[in-house]
């Protein structure tokens, strides 16, 4: 109970901060901020095991988070320093770490799931138990090659646990303009078991997950879970200059009002939860101070770690 709590309290101050330092000037570019759907990542990460792993989107901070990363390494990544997660390289939307199972955040719609179905039925294929999650958003559901990731899991019984992350908007289409019929309907079309899930709640999350993740690794394929969500702030930090319209005050008022962190957080006896605080505004504070003192990547350098090969063009 209060390790879901921490994972959620530690993305949203982590995205709050974050946010920030766009501000600043210390992130360039912007963010995708994850705040409000907290959630999906704690549960569904707390239900792996340390050999599994997870593919992630352009709001992919909170898997990240979740997944068990520094908080110093990805926010250094989001300032583009060498102590970053990908040394500065990848930035917001590329985060990565092998070690820890993270196959990497990707900026292309859909495309996470293609790489997490490849990851597991390698896996499988050299006798792993590995189980792979992937993460995407409701307008995901309409591209070709997450259909065809479904359709090669479903063929081979790959060990893949799909999570679409339903906030109701693709950037700024709301989903019953976008997407014709059910979206787990879409899953159920290839075989897949699909059920819909309280993505603001960090245990229902888990609840789900669970026998998803367990169904995969007994050898029983794939599974699919909508996650219902609300964002509660930009699709990208962009928004907070263009102040864009598409929601009204009414409607982000009434998606706040299920907030995960506190959904969670009414689960904790208030000091422990004042503890869980404490420890998460420390440790990142700390990560705030690694991450500004890091240098920023030699440009003569910018080259390195592009090819497999050590030789770098000139």
């Amino acid at each position: 109970m209060s390790d879901l709590y921490r994972t959620v309290r530690l993305i949203r101050r982590f995205e709050e901060r974050a946010i920030e330092f766009v501000r600043s000037g210390e992130i360039v570019g912007g963010i995708h901020p994850y705040i409000g759907q907290e959630a999906i990542a704690a549960g569904v990460c707390a239900a792996l095991t340390d050999t599994d792993v997870i593919t992630s989107t352009h709001r992919g901070h909170g898997h990240v988070l979740a997944r068990g990363v520094d908080p110093a390494r990805l926010l250094a990544e989001l300032m583009g320093r060498e102590s970053g997660l990908n040394r500065g390289r990848g930035g917001s939307m590329h985060a990565a770490d092998f070690g820890l199972g993270i196959l990497g955040a990707n900026a292309i719609v859909g495309a996470a799931g293609s790489i997490a179905t490849g990851a597991a039925w390698a896996h499988r294929r050299l006798g792993r138990d590995t189980v792979a999650a992937t993460f995407f958003g409701d307008g995901a559901m309409n591209e070709g090659m997450l259909l065809e990731a479904f359709n090669l899991a479903a063929l081979w019984q790959v060990p893949v646990v799909f999570v679409c992350e339903n906030n109701g908007y693709a950037t700024t289409m709301p989903v019953a303009s976008a997407v014709a019929g059910s979206i787990t309907a879409r899953a159920e079309a290839f075989g897949i078991p699909a059920v819909t899930v309280d993505g603001q709640d960090p245990e229902k999350v888990l609840e789900a997950s669970r026998v998803a993740v367990e169904r995969a690794r007994s050898g029983q394929g794939p599974t699919f879970l909508e996650c219902t969500t609300y964002r509660f702030d930009a699709h990208h930090t962009f928004e907070h200059r263009a102040r864009l319209t598409y929601r009204s005050i009414e409607e982000i008022s009434a998606g706040r009002s299920r907030d995960p962190v506190e959904i969670q957080g009414a689960r904790l006896a208030a000091e422990d939860r004042a503890t869980v605080d404490a420890e998460v505004e420390a440790l990142l504070d700390a990560a705030a101070v690694i991450a500004l003192g890091s240098a920023h990547p030699d440009p003569a350098a910018a080259l390195e770690y592009l090819y497999a090969s050590p030789e770098v063009l000139r």
